[in-house]
């Protein structure tokens, strides 16, 4: 393969906030690929979250659960998913407080309650339909993230008591990510670097939120998006503009990738 990769993240960055991908977006992923550079996904979700895009910017490599599963056309050529043991125990705690769990694989979803109306309102955006009640799952299956639903107010004791074994991001004002300890894109990115022998200074990537600073860092060149907040913007290399100023077309012009 040519010895530079693009990683883009997916909202914000692929799509916009009507979650579309512009023309210019698909226009610049052609011609990158035209140009045999590889081009891959790299986001917090799960590979069942984004199914449908991959498929519609035929992108068949990915790093997905913030750097905990990574795809190389049809290998896994990493994983790690949460410690079972210490996930059991994290289930006590957390059904004791009142907070429901959903597990996360690679094929899907799972939920250790039934219905439940903050899961729905957190998820809905997320995932083609609720999750499916299988309280069980995480110990007969490896499982990449964990959603915990809490508040802010009541997350503290979680972050004690496993700040050694998982990390933990808030995405919701009812919801945290759970996932392993230092687990992020950018360790998706040297997964990459040891399956494929690419140099650091051919990887690019594309970011706008937080949870892209390890990558845009990580990369050779790492590009923030115009519509990005700041903290990305400060830890890139190159700010291009917005995604629906054709923000994807105009960086990698700029760079001189297409």
């Amino acid at each position: 393969m040519n010895d530079k990769i693009v990683f883009f993240d997916i909202d914000g960055t692929l799509v916009n906030d009507e979650k579309k991908v512009p023309d210019s977006t698909k226009e610049a992923l052609h011609k990158l690929r035209k140009n045999g550079i590889h081009t891959a996904i790299a986001t917090g979700r799960g590979p069942f979250m984004f199914k449908d895009l991959r498929s519609e910017l035929e992108l068949d490599s990915f790093v997905s659960f913030n750097g905990s599963y990574v795809m190389f056309e049809d290998e896994v050529i990493h994983s790690t998913p949460l410690n079972t043991k210490v996930l059991e125990k994290l289930e006590k705690e957390a059904e004791q407080m009142g907070h429901p769990l959903v597990y996360l694989d690679h094929q899907g979803a799972t939920s250790n309650v039934e219905k439940h109306e903050i899961i729905e309102a957190c998820t809905y955006n997320l995932m083609p339909s609720y999750p499916i009640h299988s309280p069980q799952y995480y110990k007969q299956n490896d499982v990449y993230q964990v959603l915990l639903f809490c508040q802010e107010k009541d997350e503290l004791p979680y972050k004690d008591s496993y700040s050694d074994t998982y990390g933990f991001i808030r995405w919701h004002e009812h919801c945290l990510d759970v996932l392993p300890h230092g687990g992020s894109k950018a360790k998706g990115i040297d997964a990459f670097v040891d399956k494929l022998g690419v140099k650091r200074e051919n990887i690019f990537a594309f970011g706008d939120a937080l949870n892209d600073l390890e990558m845009l860092k990580a990369a050779g060149t790492g590009v923030a998006m115009g519509n990005g907040l700041s903290e990305a913007k400060e830890a890139a290399d190159f700010v291009t503009k917005s995604v629906d100023e054709d923000g994807i077309y105009y960086g990698l012009k700029h760079l001189g990738l297409i």
